[in-house]
């Protein structure tokens, strides 16, 4: 196929164009394939293909090999129609990937051919929970109505199913923080008895709706809700939440309830057809050139800090089954989890295959003997490092340009006087006709490694704040804070539909909600036939009154 004529020479030689009918077919037509959106995360999250994953260009060499670990994958990248995905493209050649074509006319030749592009993040994620509340018809509570069990003191559990960091943001009064991916290890133990109610939260809908289904499908006898609207629908009716909470899960050594979730768990994997893999079989398929592979470690952050398979990448089961995207990214992959109990990868792998991933658990897990290379991974251009003093020198006498790399809103919080802001795909324009000696201001130093590669093609040879702002700081240097100095159209990396809901806007938080409920509505017929979930079933028969 022919490139577009203002397509960069060397791109064009490297790359293969495809188009929008094509690509659809490809997405369905059961063979691995990696799409990846190469704008910036805001940019992303205005609109976007359902499958799309989402790797800025600004990260690239960073993400793409844990993302897409088989360089021979078929792989497909686009943007918004401004040619990055031109130069994503030959970028990731570079890198050895040999199969790598670009959506002609991007996501635009995408809707111009019938095609419909979403809002968001997280997508599939969140429409399979959609799709598993009208399945399962999971019981919900509304807020007004947790808010006067909680007054009367009745005898109910309010378990917050996000990871931590989200929690202390804020949480509902009374919450316990267990992430939906501990709650088949840890139930029994923060609720023993078996006529407690239990009533699942998140910041909105998902992880509220597989939180609790969670716990319905492992056959707990209690009353078991998903909260409504999660913390939003609870600011919406006007009621205080918490801010800072410590409340979280414990252990989970009671031998009698471990062994018997052991037991439900297993049940689970059997009844959704869960496989269990040996170590060989896993060592096999990690040399299989047909086909990629992800080893997911899926226990807490603690436990994976302090020891794990070699191979694996941490993988919170909760926010496996939330973000997977995150995670994985390549479609129809391999998928093989693991924990240290056997408990929590069989939970998280049931609800993986109902998602139509080809999920297994690894046999004996943690204690499986199985040991992966690491991903290969290109090394970044070393830079030099220029003192917090050198630059402060250098920027009062004008004689270099700085270039603050970190994500726009901390840029905002605070940045150095006398720096811009800009993001890698955008270099080029900044600095366009710049003579002097280039500063990069990179907390993150592979984010600069990334960058140069761009400007050593300008002609331009840079140098990294050596510490980032935190060692400008530590040198007693100010920073300068003010919104002002970066208007949001700039801010292509930050999504603002994601984050006003939080700040206390409840326009923002009702839009993001009926977007979460409107998305099952935009799926075709494939998209819905990729998930695997039950027939209709009867309703639990937990009931706000039960």
């Amino acid at each position: 196929m022919n490139a577009p004529d203002h397509a960069p020479t060397l791109a064009v030689a490297m790359t293969s164009w495809v188009e929008a009918a094509t690509l659809k077919a490809w997405l369905h037509d059961g063979r691995e394939i990696a799409l990846f959106d190469v704008r910036e995360h805001g940019q992303y999250g205005q609109a976007h293909l359902f499958y799309g994953i989402s790797l800025p260009y600004s990260r690239l060499e960073i993400e793409a090999p844990r993302l897409a670990p088989r360089k021979s994958v078929r792989l497909v990248v686009h943007d918004g129609g401004d040619g990055v995905a031109l130069t994503a493209a030959q970028r990731l050649v570079a890198l050895g990937y040999t199969d790598v074509h670009v959506l002609r006319g991007g996501t635009a030749g995408w809707q111009a051919a019938g095609f419909p592009l979403f809002a968001g993040v997280n997508v599939p994620s969140k429409t399979f929970g959609e799709l598993a509340e009208q399945v399962y018809r999971t019981p919900h509570v509304g807020a007004n109505d947790l808010a006067a069990m909680l007054e009367r003191k009745e005898d109910v559990v309010v378990l917050d199913g996000r990871p931590f960091t989200e929690f202390q943001k804020m949480n509902i009064p009374t919450a316990i923080n267990c992430p939906n991916g501990e709650l088949a290890l840890r139930i029994r133990s923060l609720v023993p008895s078996e006529k407690t109610r239990i009533v699942v939260n998140c910041a909105g809908r998902t992880r509220s709706i597989i939180g609790a289904q969670t716990l319905i499908n492992l056959g707990l006898p209690n009353p078991v809700f998903a909260l409504e609207n999660g913390t939003q629908g609870w600011h919406l009716a006007d009621l205080a939440l918490e801010h800072g909470g410590s409340r979280r899960y414990g252990n989970a050594d009671e031998p009698a309830a471990k062994s018997a979730m052991q037991a439900a768990a297993s049940a689970l994997a059997r009844r959704f057809e869960v496989p269990t893999v040996t170590a060989d079989t896993v060592r096999t398929w990690a040399v299989d050139p047909q086909r990629t592979l992800f080893l997911c470690d899926v226990r807490t952050p603690e436990e994976f800090a302090k020891g794990s398979l070699p191979g694996a990448q941490h993988t919170p089961g909760g926010q496996l089954m939330q973000a997977n995207d995150q995670y994985l990214g390549v479609r129809h992959a391999r998928l093989v989890v693991f924990d240290s109990d056997g408990i929590r990868a069989r939970t998280v792998a049931s609800w993986l295959r109902q998602m139509g991933h080809d999920a297994s658990v690894l046999d004996q897990g943690l204690d499986s003997g199985l040991a992966l290379p690491p991903a290969e991974i290109a090394p970044l251009p070393p830079l030099p490092s220029i003192s917090p003093k050198a630059l402060a020198a250098g920027l009062a006498g004008r004689g270099v340009a700085a270039i603050d790399l970190r994500p726009s809103m901390q840029f905002r919080k605070g940045h150095i006087a006398g720096t811009r802001w800009s993001i890698r795909p955008r270099l080029t324009a900044a600095l366009a006709g710049e003579q002097r000696p280039v500063v990069l201001i990179a907390d993150d130093p592979a984010v600069a490694g990334c960058a140069a590669i761009d400007l050593a093609e300008l002609g331009l040879h840079a140098s990294l704040l050596e510490g980032g702002t935190a060692n400008w700081q530590a040198a007693g240097l100010p920073l300068r804070a003010g919104d002002g100095a970066l208007p949001d159209s700039d801010c292509i990396d930050f999504l603002f539909f994601v984050h006003d809901r939080h700040d206390g806007n409840k326009e923002a938080a009702r839009q993001y909600l009926a977007w979460e409920v409107n998305l099952v509505g935009q799926l075709d017929a494939l998209e819905l036939g990729a998930f695997r979930l039950p027939p209709a079933l009867r309703p639990h028969p937990s009931s706000p009154s039960a």
